[in-house]
């Protein structure tokens, strides 16, 4: 961990692994996600963990689930830590009915908001990354309000695809209903930020995120991407990925 004197700690590494299996692996993939919550939080170098369900990123709502993409977020204590992954319990029974995955090397560099009552990725100091960033957006709905927020969805789930600078994009839940999320791959943080404030669709539901109360609790984090190592397909990448520093498939 890093102390910026902010705050909270910044971890030097977070990793997001993204397994793609075939749709007969279904019935291990849920054994899977009752299993290893527990078992990936306490592997060693651990400090936050989170087994994520999956949309294809086309409309980021109940009826985008692809049930054949599944993944893991991991907060790690130290980049030796994270080694032992793939060597893990955890990482050796995904390995196991997966036919294709990917791993995102990440670098915190802004985070706001908690999840599950927690600051998974301490008090970042910002600055800008000289390459691809990843933004990660995490909700849980109020109930009351969850009718609205899906009506709201759409147009900017429709305007995302076509967004200058967008290297890959999928939607992230802890369950089907209520917990929602999304992940997405910018080719810089210029591009990003152009989406994010700039346009229309984006920019109406930021405004009116505070007025409506959607979310009991929410958080919005930016990564640097210091690597991808795997097959990126899995990430639904639309871009050749020559820009930046993250590298190809290995």
């Amino acid at each position: 961990m890093l102390q910026t004197g902010r705050g909270e700690p910044v971890p030097e590494l977070v990793t997001l692994h993204v397994w793609r299996i075939a749709p007969g692996r279904l019935p291990g993939a849920l054994v899977r996600m009752a299993r290893d919550p527990r078992r990936l939080r306490a592997l060693p170098g651990v400090s936050f963990a989170k087994l994520l369900g999956t949309g294809t990123g086309t409309g980021f709502g109940p009826g985008d689930t692809d049930l054949t993409r599944w993944a893991a977020l991991t907060v790690w204590d130290s980049p030796a830590a994270a080694i032992s992954f793939d060597s893990s319990p955890v990482g050796r029974a995904w390995t196991r009915i997966a036919h294709t995955a990917v791993r995102v090397d990440l670098h915190p560099l802004t985070s706001r908001g908690e999840w599950s009552g927690r600051r998974p990725f301490g008090d970042p100091p910002g600055g800008q990354a000289r390459g691809p960033v990843l933004a990660l957006t995490r909700a849980r709905l109020r109930p009351t309000r969850a009718v609205t927020f899906w009506r709201a969805v759409p147009p900017v789930a429709a305007a995302l695809p076509a967004a200058p600078g967008l290297l890959a994009r999928f939607g992230v839940g802890e369950a089907p209903l209520g917990w929602q999320g999304t992940v997405s791959v910018w080719r810089d943080p210029v591009d990003l930020v152009a989406f994010a404030y700039r346009h229309p669709e984006h920019r109406a539901a930021i405004i009116r995120t505070p007025a409506e109360g959607w979310y009991a609790e929410e958080l919005f984090a930016r990564f640097e991407v210091r690597d991808v190592v795997g097959d990126r397909t899995v990430l639904g990448w639309v871009a050749d990925g020559d820009a930046g520093t993250a590298k190809g498939a290995e």
